[in-house]
Order: C-alpha cells, then sequence, then structure tokens
C-alpha cells in the first residue's frame, strides 16, 4: 500500500524502533503509506507494551516487519539484513535508515566535588525554619514537576564507586555513533537503499554540553555528526542524504536512564520558550519532513528540534 509520497515498495528501517523517536517515527511514517522495518533490542515483558504498537502500524495497511536482535554485534547484524531482505523483497528499497540505538554508559568521570547547600541553609535561616524540613518540602514539590524549587531540592545521585572506563567509552560510541557508518555501508553495498535514500541520526544538546554522567553518549553523539557529515559528502552520488536530527530534552526511556533527568527537563521545561519538553511526535514530524522529495537538497546538516530551547537565555 502507498497512501502518500512513498512508492509501495519503499521502506523505512529503524534501528532502535520500539520505544522512544524511534517508535514514534515508526508511527507517523506508516501513517503516510511508507512500509517500516523496526529492528529492537528488548527483553519478553517488554513485548506486552511493544506488540500492540507494532499492531497499531499493521493495521494502518502498510508492510511492517520487526526484528527483536542485537543490531550491533556483526554477525547478527548480517542474519538481520538477510532477513530484512526477504522481508522487503527484491523489489523493496530502503527510502530511510533511522539510526535511534540508546545504547550506552552514563557513569561519571571522576568523583564529584562537595555539594553546596548554602541557598538551603540561608533560606531556612531567614525564614527561621528547619533546614532539614525546608529540604524535604524542596524535594516533594520537584518530585511533582514544580520546577522553580529544583536550586533547593537535593541534588541527583551518582554513582561514586563506579567511573567510566576506556572500554565503556568505546563501546557507546560505536553503539550510538560509528554503527550509523556500519549499517549504512552494510545497505549500500547490498544495494538495498532507494535511489533518493535518507539517513538520520539521533543527537542531543550533550554533543556540546557537559552534563554529568554523559561523557561517553557525548563523545558518541559527536562522533556520530561526524560520520553523518562524511556520509553526505563521500555517498552523495550514491543518492544519500544523510542528516542529524538535534531533539530537545524528551521524556523518554533513554533519558530517564541518565542520572539528574528529573533536573534535566526541569531546566529545559524552565528555558524553553513554550515552557514544555519536547515530544517525540515533535521529532516523528521532522523526521517525516526530511523524508520527503522536498527534503532533498538538505544534507550534511544537524536540525535542532527544541521549539527554540537550545538558543533561548530564559532561566525562569
Amino acid at each position: 500500500m502507498s497512501d502518500g509520497p512513498y512508492g509501495s515498495n519503499e521502506w523505512a528501517l529503524i534501528l532502535g524502533g520500539s520505544s522512544g523517536f524511534g517508535l514514534a517515527a515508526a508511527h507517523k511514517l506508516s501513517q503516510h503509506g511508507l512500509n517500516v522495518c523496526v529492528v529492537h533490542r528488548d527483553r519478553r515483558g517488554a513485548m506486552r507494551r511493544i506488540e500492540p504498537e507494532f499492531d497499531a502500524i499493521r493495521e494502518r495497511g502498510v508492510s511492517f516487519a520487526s526484528f527483536n536482535k542485537d543490531a550491533l554485534k556483526p554477525d547478527i547484524q548480517a542474519e538481520i539484513l538477510d532477513e530484512v531482505a526477504d522481508a522487503i523483497g527484491t523489489d523493496g528499497r530502503v527510502r530511510l535508515l533511522m539510526h535511534s540505538i540508546a545504547f550506552g554508559n552514563l557513569k561519571l568521570i571522576a568523583s564529584e566535588g562537595p555539594p553546596s547547600d548554602e541557598a538551603t541553609r540561608r533560606l531556612a535561616e531567614r525564614l527561621s525554619v528547619d533546614e532539614a524540613g525546608l529540604r524535604e518540602a524542596a524535594d516533594e514539590l520537584f518530585e511533582d514537576s514544580v520546577d522553580g524549587v529544583q536550586g533547593i531540592a537535593a541534588a541527583p545521585a551518582y554513582a561514586e564507586d563506579n567511573y567510566l572506563e576506556d572500554d565503556d567509552v568505546a563501546r557507546t560510541i560505536y553503539a550510538m555513533g560509528t554503527s550509523l557508518l556500519t549499517w549504512t555501508r552494510a545497505l549500500s553495498d547490498r544495494g538495498m537503499f532507494a535511489d533518493d535514500a535518507r539517513v538520520l541520526g539521533m543527537t542531543s544538546e550533550g554533543n556540546e554540553v557537559a552534563w554529568k554522567g554523559y561523557a561517553a553518549v557525548a563523545a558518541a553523539k559527536v562522533a556520530l555528526e561526524s560520520v553523518s557529515r562524511s556520509i553526505a559528502v563521500e555517498m552523495a552520488h550514491m543518492g544519500i542524504r544523510s542528516n542529524i536530527v538535534q531533539a530537545g530534552v524528551t521524556d523518554t526511556p533513554a533519558l530517564r536512564a541518565i542520572p539528574g533527568s528529573q533536573n534535566l527537563k526541569a531546566q529545559a521545561r524552565t528555558r524553553n520558550p513554550f515552557g514544555r519538553l519536547t515530544t517525540p511526535a515533535d521529532v516523528a514530524d521532522v523526521i517525516y519532513l526530511l523524508s520527503l522529495p522536498e527534503a532533498a537538497w538538505i544534507n550534511g546538516a544537524i536540525i535542532r528540534v527544541d521549539g527554540g530551547e537550545r538558543i533561548s537565555g530564559l532561566s525562569r
């Protein structure tokens, strides 16, 4: 079936498509008639949540295939590609490759310095209240998403006995960064891309801003962006356009895994001109736009999808 700007034999191949940005993109693209193939890695218990999402995609009349396998292991990659080729058929072509793998180490690189409680202490003194009680009240309000109290709420807790190691960094850079090139070349070598193909990866503000515990993922995002630019230049003659989408802070399973994610969300809501977080649907809308024929001249770009969060100087 084709109910939009795509050929009936064209597909989206989404790496990491069972939640967050990948799943939202699968829904959006299928709504416009693009066949969808999802590669994901989830435990059996998680499938109770995931299968209804996949069923909703199938019910739109597009072709759909999913593979619950590790997209990062070379032998499994070849196996997945064989199965994808069978699923899309000899005439099938990958219109869009979306890399949305969220698998990385979230550890500090060194021990933290002593926290500063001066604001809480001085406010408690001025109000003649118990400091512990004031902090407890602030923690309760912050838990209820009252962002203005985050400065006196308890600081995020990080593991102090398990720091980032070289192997952690290397694995994360490959998983969330350079594996984009691995998959792009593999599809190209097999002749599976459409003539006007799009390659998309996902980055974040952590590519430039140092978030605690994010060092390995930040390195991976920068590597992803560099690889995407190289694809944009060196594979353009193959009809491939490669771009990166930089989403604003979004409440996804990947974000919730970051220590201090509640603080990141509070900061984002405060800074954002629209006063809210980015949603997966916001990002999926742009991924759809980038897949259209009219977006063929966008190549090698990093496109922010954040409602103005990155450029905002708002602090309250």
